[in-house]
């Protein structure tokens, strides 16, 4: 019987191409703790817990203690034979360390590619539920929207027509620094890239509910042809959340008021949001992130799957995941494409994630 033996980490940090500013924080680099769990036949799964503190509220030292201490204990020895293993381990994970889901990711990852690496199939695979063979309607390629960076007008339309140049027909421009401006930069961006491509906002918590209603029905006004507002207010402030959401037409989404289950079932029960943005390091990885896509699905929210800055590791779980279960939006997976040396095990493609489909998560460097 094959047992876990060994986990490993390593902290990784990778330049980014161009800089990359949200109202939160501005990098230059992605950041992560790449995790590798090993079993007795020698084959190793990879997870990724990215290190984004202003988000998850977890630092490297605090995911590094997590990851070598209760949650290599709660999976070190245990057989990884079959799913129901797999399950088992899930499970002693997800209890090991509630409240630090970027450092439980890592290891959900790592036991998923370690599960789909020994039974011979893609993550992606694995996560339908099937195994022996590659079945034709999983698809490989995940269409994903890129993030524009915040910054003036003049900065957010010229990166915006290089992004609509390098392939991508989906938007996701960062407002919320300053709501006085944030109308004419969302015109300017509209009128640079014409009609026909996506436009979404994300104002990472930076609006109050009054602001965020009056900037919403102004670009509703001006005809900007917005699809969605992200996370308009505080995460903590869901009465807010929910004026915003009735005062407007354009659909609103949850991000950061979203990491549990029960955060979501108490967005839903509010009416706080008609749409929800998944992710791993958020959710604690992808066991509890499908779950979540479930059960937005089951009460009619609109679904993405979106990523933190992280590497091709976590990008591909999470492209993964989105072969398996499907949203309803394009999703939010650009975050390796800014990677200045590569993206594996993933690529870019015009606007597509391309995920390796090879064993597990494909080829990790």
């Amino acid at each position: 019987m094959s047992r876990i033996v060994a986990v490993r980490t390593r902290v990784v940090s990778r330049r980014l191409h161009t800089t990359f500013t949200t109202v939160l924080r501005s990098t230059d680099t992605t950041d992560a703790v790449l995790v590798e769990v090993e079993d007795s036949d020698g084959v190793v799964g990879h997870g990724e817990a990215p290190i984004v503190p202003v988000v998850t509220g977890e630092d490297e030292p605090g995911i590094r203690a997590v990851l070598t201490g209760p949650l290599r204990d709660a999976v070190l020895g245990a057989g990884t034979d079959d799913l129901a293993d797999l399950a088992d381990l899930l499970t002693r994970v997800a209890d090991a360390v509630p409240g630090h889901p970027s450092a439980g990711a890592g290891v959900d990852l790592a036991l998923h590619d370690l599960a789909a690496r020994r039974a011979g199939v893609p993550l992606a695979v694995l996560l339908c539920g099937r195994a022996g063979g590659v079945p034709t309607d999983v698809p490989t390629d995940v269409p994903t929207d890129v993030t524009v960076a915040a910054g003036d007008a003049a900065r957010l339309a010229a990166a915006a027509c290089d992004r609509v140049a390098d392939g991508f027909t989906a938007l996701k421009l960062k407002v919320g620094t300053d709501a006085a401006t944030d109308v004419a930069r969302v015109r300017a961006v509209r009128s640079a890239v014409g009609p026909s491509v996506v436009i979404r906002l994300d104002a990472n918590q930076g609006w109050m509910p009054d602001q965020a209603i009056r900037v919403i029905r102004e670009l509703e006004d001006s005809g900007a042809g917005v699809e969605l507002v992200e996370q308009p207010v505080p995460a903590t402030d869901l009465d807010g959340l929910a004026r915003v959401t009735a005062a407007v037409a354009t659909p609103v989404m949850a991000d950061e008021a979203v990491f549990t289950l029960a955060d979501l079932s108490a967005v839903i029960e509010r009416g706080a949001a008609t749409l929800v943005n998944v992710k791993l390091a958020k959710a604690g990885g992808l066991a509890a992130a499908r779950n979540q896509l479930l059960l937005a699905a089951a009460h009619g929210i609109g679904t993405m799957v979106g990523s933190m800055m992280e590497t091709g590791v976590g990008v591909a779980a999470a492209g993964s995941l989105v072969a398996a279960v499907g949203t309803t939006l394009v999703c939010d997976l650009d975050a390796a494409w800014w990677l200045a040396d590569g993206a594996a095990p993933v690529s870019y493609d015009a606007g597509v994630l391309r995920l390796a489909g090879s064993p597990g998560l494909g080829r990790v460097r």
